[in-house]
């Protein structure tokens, strides 16, 4: 790698870094800002040009970040949603292609059916990533939270195996419905089986091996590469493979991680997703100019209305299509009204609000031959490749920078059962926990030991029932009870400081002092914000 290159990097995962922090303190999703940088960045003069390779993008970027969604999704909200997640990762994907075909086709001149198909198939799938990165923190039902992210784990499956039998289209001149859908359930298929089967290697490979926080973090980063390049190899959707992968290795992390390994994963993933989304978005900025540069035969103005038009028709496909799906199987199901509640409009029409495109829109875009295997050129392949970044950058920053502020217009609120059952939950572990020392602990135990014990479940058995009765603590003493903890532990940081500083600990004392000082902080730490 030329020292260039590496210099482009240092200083794109500086602005990334930057550019984070401003997106925390301005309230805006970082991809909108990453892309402005990265636009901003590409026109600074004699800056070496930053090539996107296709293969690299997909091979390097998409498996770690669907597999850590995949991760972060709960199975049974997943299946619980099957019906919405499927008719958006698939229904609307393929309705968004044929609606975007036709927009191209008709207002484009000279754009032809085949590449029209191409162009939809390429721009359908919302972003993963995009997806996360612009609800993170949002106050938002979490059935809603579950509907996106489960929509963005499949829909880049429906998106380019769709891409690659428009390209065969293209090159052929003919399409055979019934053989494509024979092929798209085999591809989808094949590759949730192969992801199953990855799966359970891992999973007994973990359960074969020694317990090592860090070779078990080096595990959870090759099972998604592993899934995805088996199924690449044989022609079946990699996607499909890693979140299948994901969601079954997920679902048995209890069994196969101890608490070390869990917590220095969980650390480990967030700052390598963050790197990597980061460079994903400004990467995307960057490639504007030389977009740009590869397009002579249209003027700047047509090219803007092009692109506006195709933006629109993705936009305004997503809502046309997201309405009757969240309701028409309702009218014609009398079991699903019984079951599910009647979604709210203002509800569905954050998740139709919510299509951003990014990194796998673009790489697919970039991934079209630049000639068949006759020596035909791609045809309108340039404009292909500027109309799915016009529409990335429209949904990006029109669609991102407004969805926080149409959410609180619409007054939407999280779930309250939430919290709740968390509670029941931490009220009956301590009640069982008590339990469990009385008939365990209390003969051959002083009882002084036993009630010291037993103080921390029943603070916390008080503290759940708000219980404020003759001789117990008040909410109020509870609080100070454990903000006081949190200030000594502080105190004990600055006296472990002076013991260092005066020669009088070693390092590998104060690390493993300083870590359990971590543990039981971020302990006290989670049970404190609770309380806000």
């Amino acid at each position: 790698m030329h020292l260039e290159n590496i210099t482009v990097i240092l200083l794109l995962l500086a602005v990334v870094t930057a550019l984070a922090e401003v997106a925390d303190r301005v309230k805006v999703p970082y991809p909108v800002l990453l892309v402005l940088a990265g636009i901003g960045i590409s026109l600074i003069p004699n800056l070496p040009a930053v090539q996107m390779s296709p293969e690299v993008m997909f091979l390097i970027f998409l498996p770690p970040a669907l597999y850590s969604s995949a991760w972060t999704t709960s199975w049974p909200d997943f299946k619980s949603n099957i019906r919405s997640i499927s008719l958006l990762a698939v229904g609307c994907v393929l309705f968004t292609t044929t609606v975007v075909a036709a927009a191209a086709h008709y207002v484009i001149p000279g754009f032809g059916w085949p590449e029209s198909f191409v162009l939809g198939a390429i721009i359908s799938p919302p972003d993963a990533v995009a997806a996360a990165a612009a609800t993170v923190g949002l106050k938002v039902p979490k059935r809603l939270i579950t509907i996106l992210e489960g929509e963005s784990l499949v829909n880049d499956a429906t998106g380019l195996i769709a891409m690659r039998y428009a390209i065969a289209a293209t090159a052929s001149g003919t399409f055979i419905f019934w053989l494509a859908g024979i092929n798209f359930i085999y591809v989808a298929a094949v590759g949730i089986i192969i992801g199953f089967i990855v799966g359970q290697i891992f999973f007994w490979l973990r359960r074969i091996t020694p317990d090592n926080p860090t070779t078990d973090t080096t595990m959870t980063f090759i099972a998604p590469y592993v899934a995805y390049v088996v199924a690449e190899q044989i022609h079946v959707s990699g996607v499909l493979a890693v979140v299948t992968c994901g969601l079954f290795l997920s679902q048995r992390s209890s069994q196969i991680f101890k608490h070390e390994a869990r917590m220095q994963a969980w650390a480990t993933w967030d700052t390598v997703i963050f790197i990597l989304n980061g460079l994903i978005f400004v990467l995307i900025g960057l490639q504007l100019p030389q977009i740009l540069s590869h397009i002579s035969d249209h003027s700047f103005t047509t090219l803007l209305w092009y692109g506006f038009v195709v933006s629109m028709a993705t936009i305004v496909s997503r809502i046309v299509w997201v309405y009757p799906g969240a309701y028409l199987p309702r009218f014609f199901s009398k079991r699903i009204r019984a079951r599910e509640p009647r979604p709210p409009a203002r509800n569905v029409f954050i998740v139709a609000w919510s299509g951003m495109r990014g990194v796998v829109s673009l790489a697919a875009a970039l991934a079209l031959p630049i000639v068949f295997a006759d020596g035909t050129a791609f045809p309108n392949r340039d404009l292909i490749i500027f109309l799915t970044f016009a529409v990335i950058f429209s949904t990006l920053v029109f669609q991102g920078m407004t969805l926080p502020a149409l959410i609180k217009r619409l007054g939407i609120q999280p779930d309250v059962s939430t919290k709740e059952v968390e509670d029941k939950a931490r009220y009956e572990m301590a009640t069982s926990i008590i339990e469990h020392i009385e008939e365990n602990y209390s003969l051959g135990v002083d009882d002084g030991i036993l009630n010291k014990i037993k103080l921390k479940y029943e603070l916390r058995i008080q503290r759940l029932k708000q219980d404020q009765g003759d001789g117990k603590l008040s909410e109020q003493q509870i609080n100070q009870f454990m903000q006081i903890q949190h200030a000594l532990i502080k105190q004990e940081r600055v006296f472990l400081e002076q013991m260092r500083k005066k020669g009088e600990l070693g390092d590998e004392a104060l690390r493993k002092i300083e870590r359990e000082l971590d543990l039981e902080e971020s302990r006290l730490m989670l049970e404190l914000e609770e309380e806000k």
